[in-house]
């Protein structure tokens, strides 16, 4: 399905209220919003729901299921935005939340080193209490953090997953707030990181800037 924008300005109104919605699930506010949109403990799983972004985007779009060219993109870390051209004709912008300062995404010259639909985070997650499914810590680092007793570690899915370097930044699905606040990866809308995937192979440059 071709998404357009005006598809995206149509479904703004929807959008506000997931929005609206989802902040209620945001259990802990003031620390991390990258797994803005994650539910209860259910059957023991994380319940998903692919967040919407925190202000309007009408800025994505894509119009390049016809067009034919070796795919290119262009991250921007300025602009908060990502590029994709096919045979040099750009045919999709999407809006992207990069690495916040302290864990900055990496400039210059890359390309997808793996593609991975149902990725989830090897170090990142929450903990969640087994007995209540509430959030214990929503921005937990494995590496660091040591499970509490009676709770459990839910690592944070990334749906969508592009792989741009070894030590694991990457473009997925995630939330946007409007600003550069991810660990390192780019953040994208879903239907946009969607069709990025859809149109990438392995080995395709990814130009971070």
């Amino acid at each position: 399905m071709k998404v357009s924008k005006s598809t995206f300005s149509n479904c703004l109104p929807v959008i506000a209220l997931a929005a609206l919605l989802s902040s209620c699930a945001q259990p802990i506010p003031g620390k991390s919003d990258y797994l803005a949109g994650v539910g209860p403990i259910q059957s023991q799983t994380i319940d998903y729901k692919h967040p919407a972004p925190a202000i309007p985007d009408d800025v994505s779009y894509w119009d390049g299921d016809n067009v034919t060219g070796n795919p290119l993109i262009k991250i921007s870390r300025a602009q908060q935005k990502a590029f994709f051209y096919k045979g040099g004709v750009l045919v999709g912008i999407s809006r992207i939340s990069s690495g916040k300062e302290d864990h900055g995404t990496p400039p210059g010259m890359h390309k997808i080193l793996e593609k991975d639909q149902g990725h989830v985070s090897s170090v990142y997650g929450v903990f969640k209490n087994k007995a209540t499914g509430m959030t214990i810590n929503d921005n937990v680092d494995i590496r660091k953090d040591k499970i509490p007793a009676g709770a459990v570690f839910y690592n944070a899915p990334m749906p969508n997953f592009m792989r741009i370097t070894r030590d694991g930044v990457g473009m997925h699905t995630g939330y946007l707030p409007g600003y550069a606040a991810s660990h390192g990866c780019i953040r994208m809308p879903h239907p946009m990181s969607t069709k990025f995937f859809e149109n990438v192979k392995v080995g395709t440059p990814v130009i971070v800037e």
